[in-house]
Protein backbone atom coordinates (compact mmCIF):
# COMPACT_ATOMS: atom_id res chain seq x y z
CA UNK A 1 0.00 0.00 0.00
CA UNK A 2 2.58 2.69 -1.18
CA UNK A 3 1.97 5.89 0.23
CA UNK A 4 -0.11 9.03 -2.49
CA UNK A 5 1.26 12.71 -1.55
CA UNK A 6 -2.24 13.40 -3.61
CA UNK A 7 -4.71 11.47 -1.44
CA UNK A 8 -6.87 14.79 -0.13
CA UNK A 9 -7.85 13.47 2.97
CA UNK A 10 -3.50 13.85 3.58
CA UNK A 11 -5.01 17.49 4.33
CA UNK A 12 -5.75 16.17 7.99
CA UNK A 13 -2.90 15.84 10.25
CA UNK A 14 -2.63 12.59 11.67
CA UNK A 15 -1.94 11.32 15.57
CA UNK A 16 -0.03 8.36 16.23
CA UNK A 17 1.20 6.68 19.09
CA UNK A 18 3.89 3.80 18.57
CA UNK A 19 4.20 1.71 20.97
CA UNK A 20 7.21 -1.12 21.91
CA UNK A 21 11.09 -1.26 22.71
CA UNK A 22 14.53 -1.99 21.73
CA UNK A 23 15.63 -1.17 18.16
CA UNK A 24 12.49 -2.18 16.69
CA UNK A 25 10.91 0.86 17.85
CA UNK A 26 13.94 3.25 17.10
CA UNK A 27 13.51 1.95 13.77
CA UNK A 28 10.35 2.96 13.30
CA UNK A 29 10.14 6.01 14.84
CA UNK A 30 12.71 7.14 12.14
CA UNK A 31 10.31 6.28 9.10
CA UNK A 32 7.53 7.84 11.26
CA UNK A 33 9.32 11.38 11.95
CA UNK A 34 9.75 11.94 8.22
CA UNK A 35 5.82 12.69 8.33
CA UNK A 36 6.47 15.05 11.29
CA UNK A 37 6.91 18.83 10.79
CA UNK A 38 10.22 20.15 11.43
CA UNK A 39 10.43 23.94 12.85
CA UNK A 40 12.45 26.28 10.11
CA UNK A 41 15.51 27.17 12.80
CA UNK A 42 16.37 23.22 12.61
CA UNK A 43 15.94 22.48 9.14
CA UNK A 44 18.70 25.48 8.49
CA UNK A 45 21.07 23.22 10.77
CA UNK A 46 20.89 20.59 8.76
CA UNK A 47 24.31 19.36 6.88
CA UNK A 48 23.24 20.25 3.50
CA UNK A 49 25.53 16.84 2.49
CA UNK A 50 23.38 14.00 4.79
CA UNK A 51 19.47 15.36 3.87
CA UNK A 52 17.18 13.26 5.40
CA UNK A 53 14.45 11.42 3.07
CA UNK A 54 11.52 13.89 3.14
CA UNK A 55 7.84 12.98 3.05
CA UNK A 56 6.00 14.69 -0.03
CA UNK A 57 4.40 16.77 2.53
CA UNK A 58 3.68 16.55 6.40
CA UNK A 59 1.05 14.15 7.73
CA UNK A 60 1.54 13.88 11.51
CA UNK A 61 0.72 16.66 13.77
CA UNK A 62 1.49 14.85 16.90
CA UNK A 63 4.14 11.65 17.06
CA UNK A 64 4.18 9.57 20.81
CA UNK A 65 6.65 6.72 21.76
CA UNK A 66 5.57 5.19 24.39
CA UNK A 67 8.61 3.09 25.45
CA UNK A 68 9.19 -0.59 28.17
CA UNK A 69 11.12 0.31 31.07
CA UNK A 70 12.30 -3.23 32.16
CA UNK A 71 15.70 -3.37 31.02
CA UNK A 72 17.95 -4.78 33.73
CA UNK A 73 21.01 -4.99 31.77
CA UNK A 74 24.02 -3.11 30.52
CA UNK A 75 24.58 0.48 31.33
CA UNK A 76 21.07 1.06 32.06
CA UNK A 77 20.52 -1.87 34.42
CA UNK A 78 23.84 -0.36 36.03
CA UNK A 79 22.32 2.90 36.18
CA UNK A 80 18.84 1.30 37.11
CA UNK A 81 20.46 0.03 40.10
CA UNK A 82 23.39 2.20 41.07
CA UNK A 83 20.64 5.63 41.30
CA UNK A 84 17.58 3.93 41.54
CA UNK A 85 15.95 5.87 38.36
CA UNK A 86 14.41 3.83 35.21
CA UNK A 87 16.09 2.16 32.69
CA UNK A 88 17.32 4.63 30.23
CA UNK A 89 18.52 2.86 27.26
CA UNK A 90 15.86 2.47 25.12
CA UNK A 91 14.41 5.85 26.14
CA UNK A 92 17.99 7.12 24.87
CA UNK A 93 17.15 5.01 21.57
CA UNK A 94 14.14 6.75 20.83
CA UNK A 95 15.06 10.44 21.54
CA UNK A 96 17.68 9.75 19.13
CA UNK A 97 15.86 8.40 16.31
CA UNK A 98 13.51 11.24 16.61
CA UNK A 99 16.33 13.67 16.54
CA UNK A 100 17.97 15.04 13.19
CA UNK A 101 20.10 11.97 13.37
CA UNK A 102 23.64 13.88 11.69
CA UNK A 103 23.72 16.36 14.42
CA UNK A 104 25.95 16.46 16.17
CA UNK A 105 24.12 16.29 19.76
CA UNK A 106 22.83 13.12 18.35
CA UNK A 107 25.97 11.24 17.73
CA UNK A 108 26.86 12.39 21.17
CA UNK A 109 23.63 11.31 22.80
CA UNK A 110 24.74 7.64 21.20
CA UNK A 111 28.47 8.18 21.94
CA UNK A 112 29.81 4.84 24.06
CA UNK A 113 32.99 5.24 26.60
CA UNK A 114 35.55 1.79 26.31
CA UNK A 115 37.53 2.09 28.82
CA UNK A 116 37.89 3.56 32.69
CA UNK A 117 34.79 3.36 35.07
CA UNK A 118 32.51 4.51 32.23
CA UNK A 119 33.46 1.91 30.31
CA UNK A 120 30.33 0.31 28.98
CA UNK A 121 27.91 3.54 29.35
CA UNK A 122 26.96 5.31 27.07
CA UNK A 123 26.91 9.31 27.25
CA UNK A 124 22.95 9.55 26.50
CA UNK A 125 22.37 7.70 29.64
CA UNK A 126 23.99 9.16 31.50
CA UNK A 127 22.72 12.70 30.25
CA UNK A 128 19.55 11.48 31.22
CA UNK A 129 20.45 10.11 34.61
CA UNK A 130 21.69 13.51 35.38
CA UNK A 131 18.87 15.51 34.12
CA UNK A 132 16.82 13.36 36.37
CA UNK A 133 19.35 13.99 39.19
CA UNK A 134 18.21 17.69 38.32
CA UNK A 135 14.64 17.61 37.99
CA UNK A 136 13.80 14.84 40.26
CA UNK A 137 11.36 13.58 37.94
CA UNK A 138 12.38 10.37 35.25
CA UNK A 139 9.63 11.36 32.62
CA UNK A 140 10.34 15.24 33.28
CA UNK A 141 14.15 14.74 32.38
CA UNK A 142 12.69 13.03 29.07
CA UNK A 143 11.31 15.34 28.13
CA UNK A 144 13.23 18.16 28.59
CA UNK A 145 16.38 16.16 27.27
CA UNK A 146 13.84 15.68 23.62
CA UNK A 147 13.80 18.99 23.76
CA UNK A 148 17.81 19.68 23.52
CA UNK A 149 17.77 16.47 20.65
CA UNK A 150 14.88 18.83 18.67
CA UNK A 151 13.11 15.15 18.68
CA UNK A 152 10.26 15.58 16.52
CA UNK A 153 7.94 13.85 18.94
CA UNK A 154 7.00 12.90 22.90
CA UNK A 155 8.33 10.04 24.88
CA UNK A 156 6.92 8.27 27.49
CA UNK A 157 7.71 5.71 29.43
CA UNK A 158 5.48 3.10 29.51
CA UNK A 159 5.12 3.76 33.86
CA UNK A 160 7.54 5.30 36.03
CA UNK A 161 6.84 2.12 39.09
CA UNK A 162 10.42 0.77 39.59
CA UNK A 163 8.90 -2.78 37.91
CA UNK A 164 10.72 -6.14 37.61
CA UNK A 165 9.90 -8.23 34.84
CA UNK A 166 9.30 -12.02 35.87
CA UNK A 167 8.45 -15.13 33.62
CA UNK A 168 6.37 -18.46 34.62
CA UNK A 169 8.23 -20.79 32.32
CA UNK A 170 6.73 -24.05 30.94
CA UNK A 171 8.57 -26.11 33.18
CA UNK A 172 6.71 -23.99 35.93
CA UNK A 173 9.65 -22.20 37.38
CA UNK A 174 9.70 -18.59 38.09
CA UNK A 175 12.42 -15.94 36.20
CA UNK A 176 13.13 -12.67 37.14
CA UNK A 177 14.52 -9.73 35.72
CA UNK A 178 14.45 -9.07 31.67
CA UNK A 179 18.15 -10.47 31.38
CA UNK A 180 17.52 -13.83 33.12
CA UNK A 181 14.60 -14.38 31.35
CA UNK A 182 16.39 -13.43 27.89
CA UNK A 183 18.67 -15.72 28.73
CA UNK A 184 16.65 -18.46 29.70
CA UNK A 185 16.39 -21.91 27.81
CA UNK A 186 12.76 -22.48 28.50
CA UNK A 187 10.08 -21.16 27.14
CA UNK A 188 7.78 -18.06 28.57
CA UNK A 189 4.10 -19.03 29.56
CA UNK A 190 2.94 -16.33 31.20
CA UNK A 191 4.89 -12.69 31.90
CA UNK A 192 3.87 -10.61 34.52
CA UNK A 193 5.24 -7.20 36.32
CA UNK A 194 6.58 -7.08 40.12
CA UNK A 195 4.82 -5.45 41.92
CA UNK A 196 1.51 -5.74 40.03
CA UNK A 197 -0.57 -2.57 39.43
CA UNK A 198 2.03 -0.10 37.97
CA UNK A 199 0.10 2.74 36.77
CA UNK A 200 1.01 4.94 33.14
CA UNK A 201 1.47 8.22 32.76
CA UNK A 202 -1.91 10.25 32.18
CA UNK A 203 -0.35 11.80 29.47
CA UNK A 204 0.22 8.43 28.06
CA UNK A 205 -3.36 7.70 28.31
CA UNK A 206 -4.72 10.64 26.74
CA UNK A 207 -2.49 10.11 23.47
CA UNK A 208 -3.95 6.97 23.13
CA UNK A 209 -7.50 8.55 23.78
CA UNK A 210 -6.68 11.09 20.56
CA UNK A 211 -4.70 8.82 18.32
CA UNK A 212 -5.39 8.44 14.61
CA UNK A 213 -3.10 5.52 14.81
CA UNK A 214 -1.48 3.26 16.98
CA UNK A 215 1.27 0.83 16.60
CA UNK A 216 2.64 -1.95 18.76
CA UNK A 217 5.95 -3.68 17.29
CA UNK A 218 8.75 -4.42 15.65
CA UNK A 219 10.38 -5.96 18.46
CA UNK A 220 11.31 -8.79 20.53
CA UNK A 221 7.85 -10.21 21.45
CA UNK A 222 7.86 -10.49 25.77
CA UNK A 223 10.61 -8.22 26.64
CA UNK A 224 9.95 -5.13 23.98
CA UNK A 225 5.92 -5.22 23.61
CA UNK A 226 3.84 -7.47 26.00
CA UNK A 227 5.78 -5.77 29.06
CA UNK A 228 3.47 -2.78 27.92
CA UNK A 229 0.47 -4.11 27.85
CA UNK A 230 0.92 -5.48 31.44
CA UNK A 231 1.11 -1.69 32.72
CA UNK A 232 -2.40 -1.17 34.18
CA UNK A 233 -5.03 0.94 32.17
CA UNK A 234 -3.11 0.76 28.70
CA UNK A 235 -5.08 -2.81 27.34
CA UNK A 236 -8.10 -0.65 28.04
CA UNK A 237 -7.05 2.41 26.38
CA UNK A 238 -6.22 0.34 23.23
CA UNK A 239 -9.35 -1.91 23.10
CA UNK A 240 -11.19 2.04 23.55
CA UNK A 241 -9.28 3.60 21.26
CA UNK A 242 -11.03 4.74 17.80
CA UNK A 243 -7.99 4.53 16.31
CA UNK A 244 -6.58 2.84 13.23
CA UNK A 245 -4.45 -0.45 15.13
CA UNK A 246 -1.87 -2.07 14.35
CA UNK A 247 0.26 -5.02 15.23
CA UNK A 248 3.74 -5.11 13.27
CA UNK A 249 4.92 -8.37 12.90
CA UNK A 250 8.87 -9.55 13.70
CA UNK A 251 10.46 -10.75 10.85
CA UNK A 252 11.87 -13.80 11.73
CA UNK A 253 11.54 -15.72 15.02
CA UNK A 254 13.53 -14.94 18.42
CA UNK A 255 15.77 -17.08 20.15
CA UNK A 256 14.20 -17.11 24.34
CA UNK A 257 11.08 -15.43 23.03
CA UNK A 258 9.16 -16.60 19.97
CA UNK A 259 11.47 -19.57 18.41
CA UNK A 260 8.55 -21.62 16.75
CA UNK A 261 6.07 -18.88 17.27
CA UNK A 262 3.82 -18.24 13.67
CA UNK A 263 2.58 -14.60 13.07
CA UNK A 264 -0.82 -15.29 14.76
CA UNK A 265 0.56 -17.17 17.59
CA UNK A 266 2.61 -13.59 18.09
CA UNK A 267 -0.56 -11.45 18.14
CA UNK A 268 -2.26 -14.01 20.15
CA UNK A 269 0.19 -14.02 23.07
CA UNK A 270 0.08 -10.11 22.73
CA UNK A 271 -3.81 -10.27 22.92
CA UNK A 272 -3.78 -13.06 25.85
CA UNK A 273 -1.65 -10.42 27.99
CA UNK A 274 -3.93 -7.82 27.15
CA UNK A 275 -6.41 -9.78 29.09
CA UNK A 276 -8.51 -10.73 26.34
CA UNK A 277 -9.24 -7.33 24.50
CA UNK A 278 -9.63 -6.46 21.30
CA UNK A 279 -6.53 -4.54 20.80
CA UNK A 280 -5.31 -4.76 16.97
CA UNK A 281 -6.98 -4.24 13.90
CA UNK A 282 -4.71 -4.62 10.81
CA UNK A 283 -1.03 -6.71 11.13
CA UNK A 284 1.90 -5.60 9.41
CA UNK A 285 3.21 -8.57 7.80
CA UNK A 286 6.38 -8.98 5.53
CA UNK A 287 5.63 -11.24 2.67
CA UNK A 288 8.80 -10.50 0.89
CA UNK A 289 11.89 -13.46 0.36
CA UNK A 290 14.71 -13.52 2.27
CA UNK A 291 18.43 -14.03 0.69
CA UNK A 292 20.10 -16.95 1.57
CA UNK A 293 22.86 -15.56 3.01
CA UNK A 294 21.15 -13.92 5.80
CA UNK A 295 18.95 -17.12 6.50
CA UNK A 296 21.56 -19.10 6.98
CA UNK A 297 23.11 -16.48 9.54
CA UNK A 298 20.01 -16.36 11.26
CA UNK A 299 19.43 -20.38 11.00
CA UNK A 300 22.81 -20.68 13.48
CA UNK A 301 20.78 -18.98 16.03
CA UNK A 302 17.99 -21.42 15.11
CA UNK A 303 15.83 -18.18 14.08
CA UNK A 304 13.75 -18.75 11.12
CA UNK A 305 11.31 -16.43 9.18
CA UNK A 306 7.84 -15.80 10.45
CA UNK A 307 5.42 -18.23 9.36
CA UNK A 308 2.53 -16.27 8.09
CA UNK A 309 -1.07 -18.24 8.74
CA UNK A 310 -2.89 -15.87 7.37
CA UNK A 311 -5.94 -17.32 7.70
CA UNK A 312 -6.09 -18.03 11.55
CA UNK A 313 -4.28 -14.18 11.69
CA UNK A 314 -7.73 -13.21 10.24
CA UNK A 315 -9.71 -15.88 12.88
CA UNK A 316 -8.47 -13.44 15.31
CA UNK A 317 -10.40 -10.46 14.15
CA UNK A 318 -7.30 -9.22 12.54
CA UNK A 319 -6.74 -7.95 9.15
CA UNK A 320 -2.81 -8.70 7.58
CA UNK A 321 -1.32 -6.23 5.00
CA UNK A 322 1.03 -8.00 3.42
CA UNK A 323 4.38 -6.19 1.71
CA UNK A 324 7.89 -5.91 1.28
CA UNK A 325 9.64 -4.63 4.50
CA UNK A 326 12.73 -5.67 4.09
CA UNK A 327 16.18 -3.94 4.58
CA UNK A 328 18.98 -6.81 4.54
CA UNK A 329 22.36 -4.60 5.78
CA UNK A 330 24.71 -6.66 8.32
CA UNK A 331 21.44 -7.88 10.57
CA UNK A 332 18.15 -8.04 9.18
CA UNK A 333 15.83 -4.79 10.01
CA UNK A 334 12.51 -3.20 8.87
CA UNK A 335 12.32 -1.13 5.64
CA UNK A 336 11.28 1.82 8.02
CA UNK A 337 10.79 4.00 5.23
CA UNK A 338 8.26 1.41 3.49
CA UNK A 339 6.63 0.63 7.14
CA UNK A 340 5.79 4.53 8.01
CA UNK A 341 4.48 4.68 4.54
CA UNK A 342 1.90 1.71 4.43
CA UNK A 343 1.15 2.75 7.57
CA UNK A 344 0.27 6.41 7.07
CA UNK A 345 -1.67 4.70 3.69
CA UNK A 346 -3.41 2.84 5.97
CA UNK A 347 -4.26 5.36 8.39
CA UNK A 348 -5.33 7.76 5.80
CA UNK A 349 -7.71 5.55 3.84
CA UNK A 350 -9.78 4.18 6.83
CA UNK A 351 -9.94 8.05 8.41
CA UNK A 352 -11.46 8.92 4.72
CA UNK A 353 -13.96 5.97 4.84
CA UNK A 354 -15.31 7.16 8.32
CA UNK A 355 -15.25 10.39 7.32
Amino acid sequence: MPFRSSDSSADRPLRVVAIGGGTGLSTLLRGLKQFVPVHERRRSQRDNTSQPRQAPRTIISDLAAVVTVTDDGGSSGRLREDLNILPPGDIRNCMVALSEDEHLLSRLFKYRFDQGELQGHSFGNLFLAAMSGITGDFAQAVQMSSQILAARGRIYPATTADVTLAARMDDGSLVKGETSITHSKRTIVELTLEPSGADPLPETLQAIANADLITLGPGSLYTSLITNLLVRGIPEALAASRATRVFICNLMTQANESLGLTASQHIEKALRHANGHRIFDYALINAAPISPEILDQYAREGQEPLENDLERVRQLGVEPILGNFLHEGDVLRHDYDRVAQTLISLCLTQTASVH
